[in-house]
């Protein structure tokens, strides 16, 4: 891929509570015909998951088990959005060997993704040009509209967003979004492939 990069997102900081208010507010009050997201951090703290507890625990079949326990929540979630008419796209960066977290996510992601959410994964060494001089940051947005860089502590938990309307850098960013996605492996097979039956 080629070697060019962004720097991160530069515009406006947004407290956690902030940035999550003006997400929910992008997806359900102003509307948007797509939402996009790179992922690209290895490990993440997610609050209010009970499947994410029991992996956090060591408790790897009951995680999965509480993921396919929430089917129901995940697609009534995703009618909704699909309902609003936003389609939603993402692209996973994975590092090898995999992260037990990473792991547990592709799991989760695989759920959804039978729910018609497009969801690639990329290998990190594919991008490796483009992050010779600093790594990709994890960057969604709505659109041409707006793109938030998401931030996180060393742990994986978030603390906020830095949020810019400012177009030559949404448009930006959607670019690489775009390249990333074209060049990534649809996470069903990639799941067949690399992952079925893998433990942490």
């Amino acid at each position: 891929m080629r070697s060019g990069a962004l720097p991160g997102v530069r515009g406006e900081r947004l407290s956690l509570d902030d940035y999550r208010r003006d997400f929910r507010r992008g997806l359900w009050e102003v509307g948007a015909a797509e939402f996009w997201k790179i992922e690209r951090t290895q490990v993440f703290v997610e609050r209010g998951s009970a499947s994410y507890d029991a992996f956090a625990r060591g408790e790897w079949e009951r995680a999965l088990e509480l993921i396919r326990e929430d089917l129901p929540r995940q697609r009534e979630y995703h009618d909704r959005v699909a309902a609003r008419g936003t389609r939603r796209r993402r692209v996973r960066v994975v590092e090898q060997p995999l992260a037990p977290y990473v792991l547990w996510e592709l799991n989760l992601l695989r759920q959804r993704s039978g729910l018609g959410e497009p969801v690639r994964v990329l290998e990190a060494d594919r991008i490796a040009d483009r992050e010779r001089r600093e790594r990709l940051p994890d960057v969604v947005g709505f659109d041409d509209r707006v793109a938030y860089q998401v931030l996180y502590t060393g742990d994986g938990v978030p603390v906020g967003a830095i949020r810019s309307t400012e177009r030559e850098q949404v448009l930006g960013w959607r670019g690489v979004f775009e390249e990333l996605y074209a060049a990534a492996e649809p996470l069903v097979d990639y799941f067949d492939r690399r992952l079925a039956g893998l433990r942490p």
